[in-house]
C-alpha cells in the first residue's frame, strides 16, 4: 500500500510530514526507534527542499509517499523545480570543522545517509524525485 501527502512549501508543514510518515509507519510492527529515525530522515530531506530549493514559497509544493515491500520501506519525495541538489554527489563535511566553526546546520544530510540504506535521485520531466529506503530486520 502506498500512502502519500502533498504539502505547500512552508516550514510549518514539516510537522504534517512528520505526522504523516509516523502514522504510515505505525501501521506496521516497527520499533519506535526505527520509526523516529525514518521520520527524522524524511523530515530533513523535506526541510532542505522547502528551505533551499523552494525558498519557503507557499505557492509551490512537494509530495511525499511511503510504500513497503517485504521488509523495506521506500520514501519518495517529489517536487517540481529546477534540478535540485543531488544528494548522491553530496560529500559529507568534516564533523570537526562543523563543531569548530559552530555551524548551526549542515548535518541533516549526514544523518539521512547514516539512517537510510539506499538513496536514489532522478529527474523526470520537470520533477525531481528523491527516493530513500530502509530495510528492517524481520
Amino acid at each position: 500500500m502506498i500512502h502519500s501527502i502533498r504539502i505547500s512549501c512552508l516550514k510549518n508543514n514539516l510537522s504534517r510530514v512528520r505526522n504523516f510518515v509516523e502514522g504510515a509507519l505505525k501501521q506496521h510492527s516497527i520499533s519506535p526507534i526505527d520509526i523516529n529515525l525514518m521520520v527524522l530522515a524524511v523530515d530533513e530531506l523535506c526541510a532542505n527542499l522547502i528551505i533551499h530549493s523552494h525558498k519557503c514559497n507557499p505557492k509551490e509544493d512537494i509530495e511525499v509517499s511511503v510504500s513497503r515491500k517485504d521488509n523495506q520501506f521506500v520514501f519518495e519525495i517529489k517536487d517540481e523545480s529546477a534540478p535540485s541538489f543531488d544528494l548522491l554527489s553530496y560529500k559529507e563535511p568534516d564533523m570537526k570543522e562543523i563543531i569548530a566553526e559552530k555551524r548551526g546546520g549542515g548535518i541533516g544530510l549526514i544523518l539521512v545517509k547514516k539512517i537510510m540504506d539506499e538513496i536514489q535521485y532522478e529527474r523526470s520531466g520537470s520533477a525531481n524525485i528523491c527516493r530513500v529506503s530502509k530495510r528492517l530486520a524481520t
